[in-house]
């Protein structure tokens, strides 16, 4: 079975880098791993059109430039797509709209073997057998290895609606969560203070999160438009960030460098100023010129 690189960096304590992309080109999973600045690459499933075919090709990408690969996927398909992007290789599940301590554990079996070998979750897990590209198709299904390697997924929650910021002691206490990540629009939202992300109860719930993640031997992790936006986490003992968004990015450049390219446009242009013909040099007595031989104006 493949490496998880992302557990293994957990397990190690060390810090993570990752970056999103809602593209399913897997090209853009190459270009990432060129960059050798990323442990892992967020498909964010949540917002972006796929199919299963895109699920296994981001696969390979992920093996050919050695990098873990995370989806994060809606509440209404925890379940089967959880099953389908770990069949392609994804190790790491990010669930979305947790509320309850019911929906940490259905997360939590989303990724994990129906046996009794599943640690912390003794007989909850989902996944069965099956022939898909994490066991080789054929070549590892049903082994001890394959529930091994079920077990090491890491699984990561959102918290971003009211009702899981309240009851949040218990919902991380659910067994086999690994990573805990603030939602502060859509928190702001459940609150009725939609766009208000600088409020201050967005901001004691975004710390409330990451302290209790913390006090519980979690990893709380925290995306990022800017990495000139991570000291105050990083002084919180925030260790894991998710920078940048591929849509973000290409916006973001649209937007700049069409303005600027639309400013030269308008602007007026410079007179071109005329340049001097340069002074034909005189031959020398018997016709042969003392200079370089000139041809329209320049020198040969």
């Amino acid at each position: 079975m493949r490496r998880n690189l992302l557990r293994e960096r957990l397990n190690a304590g060390k810090p993570t880098v990752g970056t999103h992309i809602l593209s399913a080109w897997p090209t853009l999973i190459e270009l990432i791993g060129h960059s050798k600045q990323y442990d892992y690459v967020e498909f964010t499933a949540e917002y972006a059109p796929f199919t299963m075919h895109d699920l296994d090709n981001l696969g390979r990408a992920f093996e050919v430039s050695g990098l873990g690969g995370m989806i994060k996927i809606e509440q209404t398909q925890y379940t089967h797509q959880a099953m389908r992007a770990v069949g392609s290789g994804f190790q790491s599940v990010l669930f979305a709209d947790i509320r309850t301590v019911d929906d940490a554990k259905v997360a939590v079996d989303a990724v994990r073997a129906e046996t009794t070998m599943a640690r912390g979750v003794r007989g909850r897990g989902r996944l069965g057998v099956g022939m898909r590209r994490d066991v080789g198709t054929v070549r590892q299904g049903g082994t001890p290895a394959y529930v091994d390697a079920l077990n090491e997924i890491v699984i990561a929650i959102m918290v971003e609606k009211k009702s899981c910021v309240d009851d949040l002691d218990r919902i991380l206490s659910v067994p086999g969560i690994d990573m805990v990540q603030f939602g502060p629009s859509d928190f702001a939202m459940s609150i009725g203070k939609t766009g208000q992300h600088g409020h201050p109860d967005v901001l004691a719930a975004e710390t409330k999160t990451i302290q209790t993640a913390l006090k519980k031997g979690l990893h709380p992790r925290v995306e990022l438009r800017d990495p000139a936006d991570a000291g105050r986490y990083i002084e919180m003992g925030v260790k894991h960030f998710c920078i940048g968004w591929d849509v973000r990015i290409l916006a973001d450049w649209w937007d700049t460098k069409g303005a600027e390219m639309r400013k030269l446009l308008r602007a007026k242009p410079k007179k071109a100023v005329a340049k001097q013909a340069p002074t034909r040099v005189k031959g020398k007595p018997g016709g042969r010129s003392s200079g370089r031989a000139m041809v329209r104006g320049n020198y040969t």
